[in-house]
């Protein structure tokens, strides 16, 4: 589990593909390989990956096809800076939300608005996932912990979120370099998803015990 609170910006060293079936993705990353083992969990961009080989700062990753075509991963290239969250250690802080680093879906940044100290940020989401994101909810963009503070109407043909971020999160993230038209993994409040599966197991009115 992880907590959508970045803790370092890695740069990819570069990424093999397998055709689409899988990629082996590389990485350098000072900080966050200082307590990294093989077979451990890390979140890039927001995607749950295990690390397969670490020599020293670096690391590899396997990426399979289900990742690369549910994920931004596969068009990462040399150079491109990535969000990095080591998971989340037993009895640790939660200092965002609940991340499971399972994306749901690519989202778009549609707006970027530069207001004093602060950004606004709109971003298109995919028709599915919208009954899930509600304004003051929270959401996982590329891994980053944020509160939604605006959302489009229900019946919206092309739904939208917006998010505020501080100096920190522009500094801190790959969110802060982010052009419009860009795009980032998106991981809905789990707690959402569940509860609609529960409803719809839910026994019908009148319905025999």
């Amino acid at each position: 589990m992880f907590t959508g609170i970045v803790a370092e910006q890695g740069t990819v060293l570069g990424i093999e593909h397998d055709g689409s079936a899988s990629a082996t993705l590389r990485l350098k990353a000072p900080t966050t390989t200082g307590d990294l083992a093989l077979g451990g969990s890390i979140a890039v961009n927001g995607v749950c990956l295990t690390a397969t080989q670490i020599k020293g700062q670096d690391f590899s990753v396997d990426v399979m096809g289900e990742t690369l075509i549910r994920t931004t991963i596969g068009e990462l290239a040399p150079g491109d800076t990535v969000n990095l969250e080591r998971c989340v250690p037993a009895g640790g802080r939660l200092d965002g939300h609940v991340v499971q680093g399972h994306v749901d879906g690519v989202g778009e940044l549609l707006e970027r608005e530069a207001l004093g100290n602060w950004d606004r940020l709109r971003f298109g989401v995919p028709a599915p996932l919208a009954r899930y994101i509600a304004e003051k909810g929270s959401i996982a963009v590329d891994g980053v912990s944020l509160t939604v503070t605006a959302v489009s109407a229900a019946a919206e043909a092309e739904p939208w979120f917006e998010v505020g971020l501080i100096p920190t999160t522009l500094e801190e993230t790959g969110l802060g370099a982010k052009a419009v038209g860009g795009r980032v993994n998106l991981e809905v409040d789990v707690l959402a998803k569940y509860t609609e599966r529960l409803l719809s197991f839910a026994p019908t009115q009148g319905a025999k015990r």
